[in-house]
């Protein structure tokens, strides 16, 4: 990648990084990226996919076909960073998560496909918007992105602080776990504090339910071959000291590697919200909402990815899969793909994902851009 479009590339990575935009509310970053793609010489560009989404296909003889993705919603966090002269403008609005610079890589990508003669076939730039727990990327399938844009295959990325500044990782299998939220409902009798016997206490059932859900992993999940959490993070009861309040609230997550651990998680709190309930003679309701499906990466296309990694530079297969979670899950359920991790370099004073203190690492851009292209032109010719 020549020095100019390096240069192009970290100016426009900074100028969304300085106006992000909420999951649902990416318009103007939408907005952004057709402008770039018109300024490139893309000319098949459709918007508004499944709310802001944005397609652009790239077009040469062949009859193959690859998709290449980018997440581009921000997250409701202060940034902390201000020193940095592109630091958010939008109050409590950030790029904490490096969805600018996975956006811009794809602009790269694009610019580098115009420029290269060495490919044929369809190459379609899918922009997605809410990513952040908003549905995004099944939106875009519900709008019938894949019977829209046919593809074969389809390659994503994210950047990983903590992994060196453009070493690609590429998992076997699991990359990323699948999300669910939950709601435990604990619904008693109100009564004086004083007349405890008088009461059905749903606060003595939601502390017992706490301690006792830390035991689905542990003794639910096979400990070799799946990985799983789940973490009560909110309780919800009462609103006076000398009252025994009549419900409680339990709300939290749980996240697994292999689809069918799913089920048994589910299972699992459905028997001990049931079970306790009945052991203190209150109701017990679950509510088990699942957001995405684990990243799980196809065999052949995980290969092709390897293949695009080390072609131009460090290659790791040796890195476990994370517990946080990823939407382009729901695209490898639809068609075969791989996602990989590219290393944003060190995490020196904060610089984790979804911190305040996260800043994308703009060196690792021609290393983006050049794999995307690496890998779809590889999958454009794989068998």
């Amino acid at each position: 990648m020549d020095a100019s479009l390096v240069d192009t590339l970290t100016a426009w990575r900074r100028h969304l990084h300085a106006h992000p935009g909420l999951s649902l509310h990416e318009g103007e970053t939408a907005g952004f990226v057709v402008e770039k793609l018109k300024q490139l010489g893309v000319e098949d560009i459709v918007e508004g996919i499944g709310g802001h989404g944005v397609v652009a296909t790239l077009r040469r003889d062949g009859n193959r076909s690859v998709g290449l993705r980018a997440d581009m919603d921000a997250l409701p966090i202060e940034e902390a960073t201000k020193d940095l002269p592109w630091r958010s403008r939008n109050a409590g609005v950030m790029h904490a998560c490096g969805h600018d610079g996975h956006t811009v890589a794809l602009l790269g990508a694009a610019a580098l496909l115009q420029d290269d003669p060495d490919w044929s076939g369809t190459v379609h730039l899918v922009f997605q918007p809410a990513e952040e727990g908003a549905g995004g990327a099944k939106s875009m399938i519900k709008d019938g992105l894949f019977q829209r844009f046919p593809m074969e295959r389809i390659f994503g990325w994210h950047n990983w602080p903590g992994l060196p500044a453009g070493t690609i990782a590429v998992h076997d299998g699991p990359v990323m776990a699948a999300g669910a939220r939950f709601d435990i409902h604990f619904d008693g009798h109100g009564g004086h504090a004083a007349l405890p016997h008088l009461t059905r206490d749903p606060v003595i059932a939601a502390g017992h339910a706490i301690v006792a859900v830390q035991s689905v992993v542990s003794r639910n999940l096979d400990p070799v071959a799946g990985g799983g959490v789940i973490s009560v993070t909110k309780m919800e009861a009462g609103t006076a000291m000398n009252q025994v309040p009549a419900s409680a609230i339990l709300r939290g997550t749980a996240r697994w590697l292999r689809q069918e651990d799913g089920d048994i998680i589910e299972s699992a709190l459905q028997r001990i919200v049931h079970g306790i309930g009945a052991t203190f003679d209150v109701a017990g309701q679950l509510e088990f909402r699942r957001i995405i499906p684990p990243t799980i990466n196809h065999a052949a296309e995980a290969e092709l990815a390897a293949a695009a990694a080390i072609a131009g530079g460090d290659l790791r297969r040796d890195i476990p899969p994370a517990m946080t979670g990823e939407d382009f899950s729901c695209f490898l359920n639809e068609v075969p793909g791989a996602f990989v991790w590219i290393g944003n370099g060190p995490t020196d004073g904060g610089r984790e994902l979804h911190s305040p203190h996260y800043d994308f690492n703009d060196a690792i851009l021609p290393r983006a851009s050049g794999y995307l292209v690496e890998v779809a032109k590889r999958a454009l010719v794989a068998g």
